[in-house]
């Protein structure tokens, strides 16, 4: 390795301490800096996970684990040889910060607190020597005709022999020209991770059910999600919602957010094995209303809300149902139809499909293939996963091998 390495990390969130952290460890020597053009570092990881943050899941088989990706699953996959979700564990547990992995396998650090993360990667920043500058925007990167980089500070001119770029997602094509302009191929970036907007539906009245296991399809097209799906006041969130509109997204950006979906409140439940339920419920509880009887393990007022919608008497008896109104409640627990107008975002975890295009990138190294010394971490990159810990996930891996490969000067 060249002696006085310099290494500029451009953003100083998830993906650019853990390269920073990573460049550091592995080269000891170099001179490693986070340029953050805001007033605070790691600000996504203070909110993520309702301030707890979700550092990765308990997915421990690599290729299972780049499945969670709607864009990146091949190139993750091989990345996941050098750094996945044991490595996570294994990191943080080095460094004394103990996990809890929950029922739904998402890893949460054991305090139930984002700032015991940041707590942990500033103390290591520290104890390696990694410069920390905020408040500190680079323009006009340049690359040097020998192979190094120069950037403004402000009036500063900064030279650097390597750079990281880990500043995270971006909403608007034009945030990413400065990187087009370096000889990066973009793909245009679109939400990730939206809630859905059902203005003109009145479910929204039952606000705060929680349905645990949902199928949840786009209408007239192949896109289908499963998951608990929340009833909010604003339509539909929850993990079902969520990873529809991941794998959904430019599909759903094509259509203007204008679209309509099909639940299946069931969950895997089809036509067939349904009618048998209720035939066994009219056996065993023919003289009982239907709308005091749910034989479904969803809450009483989604149930009741669904009869309604069907145009069933919630007073009618069990046995008195009839192959109509049978046919009708079927219909709408199997195939409940709904418009959905617009998006919002999912809390503060703002996620975008789109960034530097992975063709070009070596995800051995995570160094663009024609400009050499230029690195990339994280959601900057046309990576995005699907919630439970794998944005973070895809930040840790990219972040630990563009800081492992620095040192390799051609």
């Amino acid at each position: 390795m060249k002696q006085n390495l310099h290494v500029a990390i451009i953003g100083g969130g998830a993906a650019g301490f853990f390269s920073a952290l990573s460049a550091k460890s592995h080269f000891p020597a170099a001179e490693v800096t986070i340029y953050e053009k805001s007033a605070k570092v790691l600000a996504k990881v203070k909110v993520s996970g309702g301030g707890r943050c979700n550092v990765t899941h308990a997915c421990f088989e690599n290729r299972a684990l780049s499945k969670f990706y709607p864009r990146g699953e091949n190139q993750l996959r091989k990345a996941f040889e050098i750094f996945n979700a044991q490595s996570t564990v294994d990191w943080f547990a080095e460094r004394n910060v103990p996990l809890v992995t929950l029922p739904d396998n998402c890893i949460f650090p054991k305090s139930d607190d984002s700032q015991t993360i940041i707590d942990c990667f500033e103390n290591e920043a520290r104890k390696l020597g990694v410069q920390v500058k905020i408040q500190s925007p680079l323009a006009d990167i340049t690359r040097l005709h020998h192979g190094t980089f120069s950037m403004k500070s402000g009036e500063k001119t900064i030279f650097a022999d390597k750079i990281i770029i880990a500043t995270g997602g971006t909403p608007k094509r034009s945030g990413l020209d400065w990187l087009e302009n370096l000889g990066c191929k973009i793909v245009d970036p679109l939400p990730s991770l939206f809630t859905f907007n059902m203005p003109n539906e009145p479910i929204k009245s039952l606000m705060g059910i929680v349905v645990e296991n949902a199928v949840v399809k786009v209408e007239s097209t192949k896109l289908l999600a499963q998951g608990p799906l929340l009833i909010t006041h604003w339509g539909m969130s929850g993990p079902a919602i969520l990873k529809l509109s991941a794998w959904g997204a430019r599909i759903l950006a094509e259509k203007a957010y204008n679209f309509a979906i099909l639940v299946n409140w069931l969950g895997e439940v089809k036509e067939d094995q349904l009618r048998k339920d209720f035939e066994q419920t009219i056996a065993l509880h023919g003289a009982k209303m239907i709308g005091n009887l749910n034989p479904f393990v969803f809450p009483n007022r989604l149930w009741n809300y669904l009869l309604e919608k069907s145009g069933i008497n919630p007073e009618l008896r069990w046995k008195e149902i009839g192959k109509k109104n049978a046919n009708k409640l079927i219909n709408t627990l199997l195939n409940d139809r709904y418009e959905v107008s617009g998006k919002t975002t999912f809390k503060e975890e703002f996620v975008t499909a789109g960034g530097v295009a992975l063709d070009q990138i070596d995800f051995k190294t995570m160094e663009h293939r024609e400009v050499k010394g230029l690195h990339f971490a994280g959601e900057i990159l046309d990576i995005d996963g699907v919630t439970g810990g794998f944005n973070f996930q895809g930040a840790w891996t990219t972040g630990w091998i563009a800081g492992k490969s620095i040192g390799n000067l051609e």
